[in-house]
């Protein structure tokens, strides 16, 4: 059965959900947790970011019902009926504007609470903001680049139809070159379906 997520805009009540995503489990591969004010600024920019026009990029709230429960009405971080089942607020995926390489494309990032992954779910989300980025996007190309380290994200990005184009010293934190595999998408503008990625 095919794993469905619902992508809701960044907001300022998913403030909760950043805090989640600084914890030590969920930055093992991106430098540790970020300090308070460095959070909270963060915080701000995917605000803003959900504020510009669609194709400067967005910041997604990741909401999945398990199957077998009723989804929510998108009015925070969970919804239910009378037989308890719940939507639930299961991580983030965005994507925004870079230069790589001399080209202007997007990059994508995202992140599944622990108690969350193994489902599927962020293939899932991934494949929704292409699908987004494909309706509203400008740009040719969407990059990740996942660590060396980080087995599961590179197998997100292959599932999704990523192609890897080898390793690079990717900077992350910035000024900190972190090994990593330089994924891209060729986003086409063909209906139905994913395009094939190359």
């Amino acid at each position: 059965m095919e794993t469905r997520v619902r992508l809701e805009p960044w907001s300022a009540g998913d403030f909760w959900l950043l805090e989640r995503k600084n914890e030590p489990a969920m930055t093992r591969f991106l430098g540790g947790p970020e300090p308070a004010a460095k959070l909270a600024d963060r915080q701000r920019r995917y605000e803003a970011l959900s504020a510009r026009e669609p194709a400067a990029g967005r910041m997604f709230r990741v909401v999945w019902t398990p199957a077998g429960r009723t989804p929510d009405h998108g009015d925070g971080h969970d919804g239910g009926d009378s037989d308890g089942g719940r939507a639930e607020s299961v991580g983030s995926v965005g994507f925004w504007e870079r230069e790589w390489r001399g080209e202007p494309v997007y990059e994508a990032g995202w992140g599944i609470l622990p108690e969350f992954q193994g489902h599927g779910l962020a293939v899932a989300a991934l494949t929704e903001l292409l699908a987004y980025v494909r309706a509203h996007g400008t740009r040719d190309s969407v990059h990740a680049f996942p660590g060396t380290d980080h087995p599961a994200s590179n197998a997100v990005c292959r599932r999704a139809g990523f192609t890897c184009l080898g390793e690079v010293d990717f900077e992350y934190p910035p000024g900190v070159p972190h090994p990593s595999r330089d994924w891209r998408y060729r986003v086409g503008r063909a209906q139905g379906g994913l395009t094939p990625s190359g």
